[in-house]
């Protein structure tokens, strides 16, 4: 390896994942950023997957290599003789799996290493995590300071991480619909006070207690839950026995999230966990208040009595007062929805992320040279 860093990086991102969820959009955000500014991609991808899709509809090259679990050798070996052929100047890992397969490969490959981290949860001390982290991955990206922390906590050095904010595209999410229209056909009227919460329909998502606190909030005011998943059933039963069907809509999985956004007038996201909450982060985009939970990176974004609150998970009177606080001072959501936008764009914009991830790739080539 040369002592020079290279004006012009080729970059190999690897993301395993099946699925297209908020950490493939921040992959491809940065990815797209990347190009713009004349670096190299590849993206090794699962056949298949909606990474792969997205990857060829950008005309980027792609390696197509099934990753199917931490002892897959086959993928091992695969990836190595493609490093050891392109000779990429970096490989950006984004998934637990990546960093294993794709550090083991790299490290095979004699080619640099770096990932991405964005999950909420202690990095266990582990013979496993201490080869990925001390040896095969020169430097890894904390999302948020959450994030950051816990990746400490699990013992990877502190002159190895560094934090690098997750980021949202304001210019995504220019409504197409008018408000008016997006509100009359969910039956919302002019004069109510909309809020929306979106995410997977799972345990750590909170949605329960958030609709079990709406049973506080008085009309006219709507509760908007915009997503899919395995507890849809038990939200829809528990909707039921509260008597809110009037007043709570579960949408399912939606495909526009910006009209959602510009007909709602605050954001609620009740997590139980949270690397950061790209969700929020939309939502203060757009010019809505947030009403988050004190969890994870989510605890790192919203600023108290300036965009929005933050509440303890669970605790169903403290959600009721604080949407009831909002739904009656629209005045106090708009100018708090205004202040987290001011802070998307101080903070949070794709060209920040993009320009800290050039340095990051820097940092790390200098460090192992």
């Amino acid at each position: 390896m040369s002592a020079t860093p290279p004006d012009r990086w080729h970059v190999v991102h690897v993301d395993p994942e099946m699925g297209y969820s908020g950490g493939e959009v921040q992959v491809f955000l940065l990815i797209d950023g990347l190009v713009e500014r004349g670096h190299r991609v590849t993206v090794v991808a699962q056949p298949g997957s909606p990474v792969e899709a997205a990857a060829r509809d950008r005309g980027l090259a792609v390696w197509s290599v099934p990753m199917r679990g931490d002892w897959d050798l086959a993928a091992v070996s695969r990836l190595t003789r493609a490093l050891r052929h392109a000779r990429p100047d970096v490989v950006h890992l984004h998934t637990g799996r990546a960093n294993w397969l794709g550090g083991w490969a790299a490290s095979k490959a004699s080619v640099l290493a770096v990932s991405t981290r964005r999950m909420d949860r202690t990095v266990k001390r582990n013979w496993k995590n201490r080869r990925v982290y001390g040896s095969w991955i020169a430097r890894t990206a904390a999302i948020s300071p959450a994030v950051l922390a816990q990746l400490h906590a699990g013992g990877v050095p502190h002159e190895r991480t560094e934090l690098i904010w997750s980021v949202v595209d304001p210019f995504a999410l220019h409504p197409k619909t008018p408000r008016s229209a997006v509100r009359s056909e969910l039956g919302a009227g002019a004069e109510d006070f909309v809020v929306l919460a979106a995410g997977a329909l799972v345990e750590r998502k909170g949605f329960d207690g958030l609709i079990r606190a709406w049973q506080a909030v008085p009309a006219p005011c709507r509760l908007w839950i915009a997503g899919e998943g395995p507890l849809r059933g038990s939200l829809e039963q528990r909707v039921g026995e509260l008597g809110l069907q009037a007043r709570v809509q579960l949408l399912g999985r939606r495909q526009d999230m910006a009209d959602l956004l510009a007909a709602s007038d605050a954001f609620a996201m009740p997590s139980h966990a949270e690397g950061l909450g790209i969700a929020a982060l939309e939502a203060m985009a757009a010019g809505l208040p947030v009403v988050g939970a004190r969890v994870g990176g989510l605890a790192d974004l919203v600023v108290p009595d300036s965009t929005g609150l933050l509440l303890d998970p669970g605790d169903v009177p403290a959600w009721s007062a604080a949407l009831i606080r909002l739904a009656q001072d629209p005045a106090l959501a708009h100018s708090w929805g205004q202040a987290g936008q001011e802070r998307v764009h101080r903070q949070f914009l794709p060209e920040q992320m993009v320009g800290a991830y050039e340095r990051f790739y820097r940092t790390a080539w200098l460090a192992s040279t």
